[in-house]
C-alpha cells in the first residue's frame, strides 16, 4: 500500500493512477491523517439475459402452480 500527501498526490496523479491499475491501492494523507483512498474499479458483471426468454424454454404446467402445491401437501398427510 503507498501513502502520500495530498501535495504530492497531486503533483504525482498520473504515477498513482498507474499503481493502482497495477493492483496496488494508495492512501492519501492530509497532515498525517488519511482521508482518501485510491483503488482499481471492480470489473462490471454481464448483465442477465432476459427473463422473458428463459421462462419461454420452460415446460407448461398441465395445472396451476397451487393445485399442485397444495396436492403435494395433502400427499404427505
Amino acid at each position: 500500500m503507498v501513502v502520500v500527501n495530498l501535495v504530492e498526490a497531486k503533483a504525482k496523479l498520473s504515477e498513482l493512477i498507474d499503481k493502482v491499475e497495477a493492483g496496488e491501492s494508495v492512501t492519501i494523507t492530509r497532515h498525517g491523517k488519511p482521508v482518501a483512498q485510491l483503488s482499481a474499479v471492480v470489473a462490471q458483471k454481464k448483465p442477465l439475459r432476459s427473463l422473458a426468454a428463459f421462462r419461454a424454454t420452460m415446460p407448461r404446467l398441465r395445472k396451476p402452480s397451487a393445485i399442485l402445491l397444495r396436492e403435494m401437501r395433502d400427499e404427505d398427510r
